[in-house]
């Protein structure tokens, strides 16, 4: 085959190992789920200790009134912003481009060729090696030079840090952009101080989306390594004096605790695991204890909340399974529930030529109106 005829991930260079016996596992991407399920890997136990209780502490609350109205399907699309853009996608791989780094990690919904010669997904910084199934750690190899575990990055006004985990992460999900975008402008014109809720907040980078915009924000995520990271990124950004609570806790026990006290928020944005393990061995399984951590997140809204958004990855299901959940769930509460898929749109070598959209996941969103 001529050079300009091959595509990435017909040939070692495309696909790399790290030297060492590959199995096929790593020869070929992880199985893709089907179309209309989600396609981001979960963010895993090592890195998101984020879980709730094997149990429910509380009985689903029986909801009456009419369903709100709904608004299906809607794709939220994102064409990158700030240090982030898509470059290309195909053979189960994605090329991005991160800050001053072209990265390329697997993707099992890139079913497609990709459109970009096998010359630039060569010209890379950092290549994600190792095992390809979902929740399977790996190494990064560098083909240039080697690189820090940390770099900076700035997106939608704030500045954090990139990170080479051992489960491909980066420490940023750039198919929240538009959820984050939304926030921000919510916060930005509601003429009033708004409280923002962010649970499984991983790295804190909505957190410090929605304080720079003027909200009081609090954070929850169970993983001490992430709230550090989080602690870490406010100080890079020099925002120490935003108002934010880091909470490093259960995301269940903490509302339920909520819950108990009648705190309310404005804003609450819930971005869940499929599968989790907390620092207590408490046991978060998305399908069993979904419900109720909805309900409970309906219960800390505040009269005049603006938003419940849900995101879920990585799950066999279509987005209507979350979509009539919210709608159940906010029963009596009027609005609108607007739920579909997120994408990303590759965006090309200079970030601003549109390409193929790669769906991410799938969200429901609760609005007044």
């Amino acid at each position: 085959m001529k050079q300009k005829e091959r595509r990435p991930g017909q040939r070692n260079a495309a696909a790399p190992n790290s030297g060492r016996p590959t199995d096929d596992r790593q020869k070929r991407p992880a199985k893709p789920t089907a179309p209309s399920a989600s396609a981001r890997n979960p963010k895993p136990a090592a890195v998101r200790e984020t879980a709730a209780p094997t149990a429910p502490d509380r009985p689903l609350i029986a909801r009456t009134g009419e369903r709100p109205a709904e608004r299906v399907p809607i794709i939220l699309e994102s064409l990158g912003a700030g240090d982030f853009h898509l470059i290309d996608s195909g053979n189960g791989l994605k090329l991005e481009q991160y800050g001053p780094y072209r990265i390329v990690r697997p993707e099992g919904q890139a079913l497609w060729q990709p459109s970009l010669p096998v010359q630039a997904w060569e010209n890379v910084d950092a290549v994600f090696t190792g095992d390809t199934d979902e929740e399977g750690t790996g190494r990064w190899r560098f083909p240039k030079a080697a690189l820090g575990e940390t770099w900076p990055l700035h997106l939608l006004g704030v500045d954090f840090h990139g990170r080479f985990t051992s489960f491909r992460h980066v420490g940023v999900f750039p198919e929240q952009i538009v959820h984050w975008t939304w926030m921000k402008d919510q916060v930005e014109k509601a003429g009033r101080p708004l409280k923002v809720l962010n649970l499984f907040g991983y790295t804190g980078v909505a957190s410090l989306v929605a304080a720079a915009a003027g909200a009081e924000v609090t954070h929850v995520d169970a993983s001490k390594k992430a709230i550090g990271w989080t602690r870490e990124n406010q100080a890079l950004g020099r925002m120490e004096k935003l108002p934010i609570r880091w909470i490093c806790e259960d995301a269940m026990k903490f509302i339920l605790r909520e819950e108990r006290r009648g705190s309310t928020y404005d804003i609450i944005l819930t971005d869940p695991p499929k599968f989790g393990r907390g620092p207590n061995g408490e046991v978060w399984h998305l399908f069993e204890h979904l419900p109720l951590m909805l309900d409970i997140c309906r219960e800390i809204l505040s009269p005049k909340a603006l938003g419940l958004v849900l995101t879920a990855y990585s799950i066999r299901a279509s987005f209507y399974s979350i979509h009539e959940l919210m709608r159940e769930t906010m029963r009596g509460r009027g609005g609108a529930v607007e739920s579909g898929e997120l994408v990303i749109r590759e965006a090309g070598l200079d970030g601003k030529t549109p390409g193929k959209a790669l769906s991410t996941s799938l969200f429901s969103r609760w609005v007044p109106k």
